[in-house]
């Protein structure tokens, strides 16, 4: 039996909509790059929220780009709590996704181990 979409995943993926548009409009720090909101994940009394993010082409490093972002938690907060109607907007707290890293590592690796095998694309199998 499929799992019912809970409370939660619908709370969790309006706040990534709005916090992806509160991150690309209001956030003026030019050294951050581009910052896509990849998932949030809410408790389920909404006390607390985990939004996971990538960035690309930023001057800082991932660390310090999660740094600057849960500095900005208390802003980002706010403002969701004047766009959602909700009784309790969580508290916020980013954290940097590597599963893209992780996905193109065990790409290269498995085009390593296809060259080494001699079965390279179109080869004969």
């Amino acid at each position: 039996m499929p799992r019912e979409f809970q409370r939660t995943d619908r709370v969790g993926s309006q706040m990534q909509r709005e916090l992806a548009e509160l991150v690309h409009d209001e956030l003026d720090d030019p050294r951050l790059g581009m910052i896509t909101i990849q998932e949030v994940r809410v408790v389920r009394d909404f006390s607390h929220a985990k939004v996971y993010f990538t960035v690309m082409l930023g001057e800082l490093d991932a660390a310090q780009t999660c740094q600057v972002l849960n500095e900005a938690a208390p802003f980002f907060r706010h403002e969701l709590g004047r766009r959602m109607r909700l009784r309790t907007i969580p508290e916020l707290h980013f954290v940097y996704d590597r599963s893209i890293e992780q996905g193109e590592k065990l790409d290269r690796l498995i085009e390593q181990a296809v060259e080494a095998d001699g079965h390279g694309p179109g080869g004969d199998d």
